[in-house]
């Protein structure tokens, strides 16, 4: 593993690997975010890159710390840091490995490894996804196990009754090898434009 640095003053950005876990074969992306960014901002970008839906909750862990939006509910015993007020360049260093957790009900957590960070020329406060392979998951599918399922029995009995189903309520069109890096990229570039939301 390579051993943790931090570069010297002046923007930075940062290569980072995301794998979804549970999944075989894997469904991973490349991406490139920078330092000014804030962890909701990053929340927004494997939302994109991934191609989920923020049709459910989601956390952060990075270095056994809870980040992501608190809420007057959450339980006191177990309090979180606001992902909108922490930097990416205040927490992630070569090497650093952290959860981002989403959908507590199908439990889909991503592993995110920090690969390379380097100068940046020209902030532009977009991201980019580099590379990646295979579809995200359909949302509610009922997470890693089911999906396996799917997976193994699409490829062991393409026309059963239960790939049929899956593919009425996914969509006939849905295919777990087909990754766009050009639509996530518009995604993210839109995203971009409209300020993440900021009002």
């Amino acid at each position: 593993m390579a051993a943790k640095k931090k570069l010297k003053s002046g923007p930075k950005q940062y290569h980072l690997r995301v794998e979804l876990q549970g999944i075989e074969p894997p469904v991973w992306r490349s991406i490139w975010v920078e330092d000014q960014m804030s962890l909701g901002q990053l929340h927004h970008i494997l939302q994109a890159a991934m191609g989920w839906t923020d049709a459910h909750l989601h956390e952060f862990t990075v270095d056994g710390r809870a980040y992501a939006i608190p809420h007057p509910e959450d339980d006191p015993k177990r309090p979180l840091i606001d992902e909108r007020k922490i930097r990416l360049g205040d927490i992630l260093t070569v090497g650093l490995c952290f959860d981002y957790h989403y959908d507590f009900g199908d439990n889909w957590h991503h592993t995110i490894q920090v690969e390379e960070v380097l100068p940046l020329d020209q902030p532009n406060g977009s991201g980019y996804v580099e590379a990646g392979e295979r579809a995200c998951p359909p949302e509610d599918c009922g997470g890693a196990g089911c999906y396996q399922d799917y997976l193994e029995l699409r490829d062991e009995e393409p026309d059963c009754e239960e790939v049929a189903s899956f593919l009425q309520w996914a969509g006939e069109d849905f295919d777990p090898n087909r990754f766009d890096r050009h639509a996530a990229n518009a995604a993210l570039q839109r995203m971009a434009w409209n300020r993440w939301g900021i009002q």
